[in-house]
């Protein structure tokens, strides 16, 4: 991967984006003050270093039918690691489970997921979660309200560089 250093050119642009991935180069380059053509010359750069990663359209759950959202930790049998392959792909299979992470402590995965009512989640959890070989334990916690939703990354850390 190309090693990049970045400037405070460069960390305005990725702040902008991340509020907006949408804006066209004319209106980041404005933004940034910056010309159009070094402005893309730049957002190309970030590109293919790897920093910028992908570009998505970010939907609202309940506006999709999908009201509930749960955190699942998940521990498996520490019996060998013949079923940590297993678990990992059944995950990457399941359309319910958004973020995955394997975590230190005492769970080894925890899963963020979304469903359209409990119903819903209790066959997910049922039929498919405590189905899977390995799988010796799950707990849930619920989501009440949604204080604080990002998916900017802070940029603050990066002013040194």
């Amino acid at each position: 991967m190309p090693s990049l250093t970045l400037d405070k050119t460069d960390l305005r642009i990725l702040a902008e984006l991340q509020l907006d991935g949408r804006l066209t180069n004319v209106e980041l380059a404005e933004r940034v003050a910056l010309s159009p053509s070094p402005c893309l010359r730049r957002l190309k750069q970030l590109e293919e270093s790897g920093v910028i990663r992908q570009y998505v359209a970010l939907l609202d759950p309940a506006h999709i039918g999908l009201g509930l959202q749960a955190w699942v930790r998940v521990t498996l049998e520490k019996r060998g690691n013949m079923h940590l392959q297993s678990f990992i792909e059944a995950v990457q299979s399941w359309p319910e489970v958004i973020n995955c992470f394997a975590m230190t402590g005492e769970m080894d995965y925890l899963l963020q997921v979304y469903f359209e009512d409990m119903e819903h989640f209790s066959r997910f959890v049922m039929d498919e979660l405590l189905q899977h070989p390995g799988v010796e334990d799950v707990k849930s916690s619920f989501v009440l309200k949604e204080i604080k939703r990002t998916t900017s990354l802070p940029l603050g850390q990066m002013r040194g560089m």
